[in-house]
């Protein structure tokens, strides 16, 4: 019986996972092209490392990832962090890398390096984030994965946070994702199913500064890594079906500062949340390509075209959660920003409007 090419064949694979490495280890560069998707590639290193500036500098064809032109295609591929490879285990490594023309400047798909200026500035501080990760998968035949063939799951309401068969899909599959992303040190902190069957959503942080990129970048390659053993298609678009009473996906951004954390930080809150509102266009145009499907004024979203602010309000542009206006402290969420953000963009802006502006 031949294999079926779109599902991997782990009982083929293990006895070469199983194979001693000879002291040398593997380690898979990771990078964020043209079009905000994920490429990677593997080289070999003599040992294990125990620092990021123990890697070296790599490269790769910009001009097949839309990030450069073919008379001059080298990108350059710098080494920022580094996590532990639950796929092949032992001492071998992930490399979240950022990318570099070759005249020495930031590629200008690299939204981490202004992120990282951001919180350099921005670090007395403290900001920390925390990001909310919707996504949708699809099987092999393009609809959503599980659902009925030529056909529609009923209505939503018994979905999100949902157990038991015919209310969620793949389970198995998240939860792989779920313990890869702690073998690989990811701060993930949890999981649930969504109001759409077939939408899931991870968690990651609180996270401070870029390490949110770093950290929500990796959760996701793990996760589409991981789809790939199922079959699966992992999509982070903000509206995946344009027909039909289905949730769009988002990518809400919690938010807090040493100022916000401390007593009587809901001024500070406040203030913040101010400053937000004046510059509502200004994120709107980095929080998600097709973001204007999603945030229609329905399925628990604001409308694109206003802002506003409430709290325990999901309907609102910025959410103050019931327990922080209780206690007069702690942080905020952006519920504005779509699943398919670049999360260093996201923190970058948030940082520059409410502490550099």
């Amino acid at each position: 019986m031949p294999l079926d090419p779109h599902v991997a064949q782990p009982a083929l694979l293990q006895r070469y996972l199983n194979l001693d490495q000879g002291g040398k280890i593997q380690a898979e560069y990771v990078w964020i092209d043209a079009d905000g998707g994920m490429r990677c590639k593997t080289t070999t290193l003599d040992g294990p490392i125990t620092d990021v500036g123990q890697l070296k500098e790599w490269n790769f064809d910009g001009s097949s990832t839309g990030q450069a032109e073919g008379r001059d295609s080298d990108v350059f591929l710098r080494p920022a962090a580094f996590f532990p490879d639950p796929f092949r285990g032992g001492k071998n490594i992930l490399v979240i890398a950022e990318t570099y023309n070759n005249d020495g400047t930031p590629n200008k798909h690299n939204h981490r390096y202004s992120c990282a200026k951001s919180m350099e500035a921005a670090k007395a501080h403290e900001p920390w984030f925390g990001l909310e990760q919707e996504y949708t998968i699809f099987g092999a035949d393009g609809r959503p994965y599980g659902w009925p063939a030529g056909g529609f799951p009923g209505p939503q309401g018994p979905y999100y946070c949902g157990v038991g068969a015919g209310k969620v899909y793949a389970r198995d599959m998240i939860e792989a994702h779920y313990r890869a992303c702690l073998y690989a040190g990811v701060t993930i902190s949890g999981i649930n199913a969504e109001v759409m069957p077939s939408q899931w959503e991870f968690q990651v942080g609180p996270c401070p500064g870029k390490d949110m990129g770093d950290h929500l970048w990796m959760a996701r390659f793990l996760l589409i890594r991981i789809a790939e053993e199922w079959g699966i298609t992992v999509s982070f678009h903000p509206k995946p079906l344009a027909t039909g009473d289905w949730n769009g996906a988002g990518c809400h951004t919690n938010f807090s500062t040493k100022e916000t954390r401390a007593e009587g930080g809901i001024k500070t809150i406040n203030e913040m949340i101010k400053k937000l509102e004046g510059r509502h266009m200004e994120h709107i145009e980095v929080y998600g390509e097709d973001n204007d499907l999603r945030l229609s004024g329905r399925h628990e979203t604001a409308h694109i075209s206003s802002f506003s602010a409430g709290v325990a309000n999901r309907a609102a542009s910025i959410r103050i959660p019931r327990q922080v206006a209780s206690e007069g402290k702690g942080y905020f969420e952006d519920r504005r920003p779509a699943s398919n953000i670049d999360p260093y963009q996201v923190c970058d802006i948030m940082v520059q409007t409410t502490l550099l502006s």
